[in-house]
């Protein structure tokens, strides 16, 4: 049986599997039903690591096992298999969800907190800083620190990052409104986002940048500043990169800077 790599390997992303584990898949769908030894054979997978894939595979809904002597193994169909990812999936999620809520009040939480807290004090403030790869790194990292908001917010984006950013962080956004944050957000404004940038208006002030400058910052109470080094129309979400910084000298003197091309810019209506 030969599958090519690059199909491999967008099976592995899609349903989160190792090399061995699609390698064994495959051959037992181009089988139907198969034993280890021959699944082995056809897939390139070591025999003694055949039984523990197969499994493995089983745990996770992609196949079944049939009893007898030898042991045979059953492919699923393929639809039938992606509907029970799903569902472990989100069992999976559940489950991990209720058990970091119970970390709440928890002493594991209190002695974590307590670690960072004495740790922290030996930080220099220009060791407070870091990079972040990915843009769902990214958006979580924009997530945290604007819910930690506690007095403005302030963001520079784009008219494709407008939508992630509703999406993303709105929620976050609209406690910190009920908080009395001060949120504003410069972006480009044409027909593609009005409708999104009018729903924004209801937790922050919008204000249209036109093309005068393409920018992805954050900043936040004057202190955390967030800026993205490339153009999110030019990279895969994958690849995307940005800074973060936790300096009040540099984060207030570019607010200010804000402050002065912010009078320039028109209020969406």
């Amino acid at each position: 049986m030969i599958v090519k790599d690059e199909f491999l390997s967008r099976l592995r992303k899609i349903f989160d599997l190792n090399l061995y584990e699609v390698k064994v898949w495959t051959a037992l769908l181009s089988r139907g039903t198969s034993t280890a030894g021959e699944l082995s054979s056809i897939s390139d997978v070591p025999r003694s690591r055949t039984y523990d894939i197969l499994e493995s595979l089983e745990k996770k809904g992609f196949i079944l096992m049939k009893l007898g002597k030898p042991i045979k193994f059953i492919a699923l169909k393929p639809d039938e298999v992606v509907e029970r990812v799903k569902k472990n999936l989100v069992k999976y999620a559940k489950e991990r969800t209720e058990r970091l809520e119970k970390l709440h009040g928890d002493d594991v939480l209190e002695e974590l907190n307590s670690l960072f807290t004495k740790g922290i004090q030996f930080v220099e403030p220009s060791d407070l800083s870091g990079s972040l790869k990915g843009r769902q790194n990214l958006y979580n990292h924009m997530d945290m620190m604007i819910r930690g908001a506690e007095k403005s917010i302030t963001i520079v984006t784009t008219k494709e990052g407008l939508g992630r950013k509703y999406e993303a962080l709105l929620p976050a956004m609209e406690k910190c409104k009920k908080r009395g944050v001060k949120i504003r957000i410069a972006v480009p404004i044409d027909n593609s986002n009005i409708k999104i940038a009018r729903e924004f208006k209801k937790v922050a002030e919008v204000r249209d940048i036109e093309a005068k400058v393409k920018a992805r910052i954050v900043l936040v109470d004057s202190s955390q500043l967030m800026f993205m080094l490339l153009d999110d129309e030019k990279f895969h979400p994958n690849y995307d990169v940005g800074i973060w910084i936790n300096t009040e000298f540099f984060a207030k003197a570019l607010e200010q800077m804000f402050d002065i091309a912010w009078k320039e810019l028109k209020p969406v209506k």
